[in-house]
């Protein structure tokens, strides 16, 4: 079967570019994605290349929305596990598309706890990580890919990350560009286990789930099989504290009409928080997806 996957979207920013002393400014959105983030590029790719028929994953909300609908089109039944303060709009989507949603307080139980004991009930079943697998990896390397062949001249890319599946997809994506591109990543402050690994050389995971308002960056730590990439092959990464994730919804929807989730604007956020780190250069922002409640998107505009 012919990939589904829908091509990303290059808007570029001239106006934004020079507010901020970029030579120029480029947005790959991921928002207009098959449900609405660049989180279905890995699921389709976990969903076809497994022989299992019950998928089973932990996620906020866009990977399991993702799995969700990659399965369906597959004739595979998939369950999802969510915290409870995941965003409505995302629950309802994994429902919509034909997932089991498994709610859980995640103060009195943590997913991977749910989806190991799920896993005990279901042996037949594959269980998905949303960003620890290589089949994940590879579906993300489409993005790198798209961007490496549209030629842009980039001197960098900045990616959200939460548990490292996109940027490290995209810095194999890249092949040969990544020698001379600069992939920088984009994390919540609140949420800075992958800045402080790089820090410190060696893996380090948030003692419990970060309540930053990016929800796709509330993990606990990146992957490994994302750090082994991650480590040698990120530039930098920005901690980016809550108020210019704010900032950089709200730049998005005036200077891009763009609707942007706020872990999908955390590229943007890092710019805006540190705009010396861009200062002169040629920039492609990745916004990873577009899925936030319409009640919480409308106070951010505020």
């Amino acid at each position: 079967m012919t990939s589904p996957v829908r091509p990303t979207t290059f808007i570029e920013m001239p106006r934004l570019a020079t507010a901020l002393g970029l030579k120029s400014l480029t947005l790959a959105s991921e928002t207009f994605q098959w449900t609405g983030s660049f989180k279905f590029r890995a699921a389709y790719e976990v969903a076809s290349n497994v022989e299992q028929d019950l998928l089973i994953a932990a996620s906020s909300g866009n990977f399991g929305q993702a799995l969700a609908y990659a399965c369906s089109l597959l004739g595979k039944r998939s369950v999802i596990v969510m915290p409870r303060t995941s965003a409505a709009v995302k629950m309802q989507a994994v429902t919509d598309y034909g997932g089991i949603v498994d709610s859980i307080d995640v103060t009195a139980v943590s997913r991977s706890a749910r989806v190991a004991q799920l896993a005990r009930e279901h042996p037949e079943a594959y269980i998905a990580s949303a960003y620890d697998d290589p089949l994940v990896i590879r579906g993300n390397s489409t993005l790198g890919a798209e961007i490496a062949k549209k030629e842009m001249g980039l001197d960098i890319i900045v990616a959200p990350v939460g548990g490292g599946g996109l940027a490290s997809g995209i810095l194999t994506g890249l092949g040969n560009l990544a020698k001379t591109v600069q992939v920088i990543g984009a994390e919540p402050l609140l949420a800075n286990d992958a800045a402080r690994s790089l820090r410190a050389g060696e893996l380090i995971a948030n003692a419990i789930e970060p309540q930053t308002l990016a929800d796709g960056a509330r993990t606990l730590s990146l992957g490994q099989s994302n750090w082994a990439i991650l480590q040698h092959g990120l530039a930098a990464i920005v901690e980016v504290p809550e108020e210019r994730i704010v900032e950089a919804v709200r730049t998005l929807f005036s200077a891009a009409n763009l609707k942007a989730e706020p872990t999908g604007a955390l590229s943007l956020a890092g710019v805006l928080h540190r705009p010396q780190l861009f200062a002169g250069k040629h920039v492609c922002c990745v916004i990873s997806g577009g899925n936030v409640d319409p009640a919480l998107y409308a106070s951010l505009l505020v």
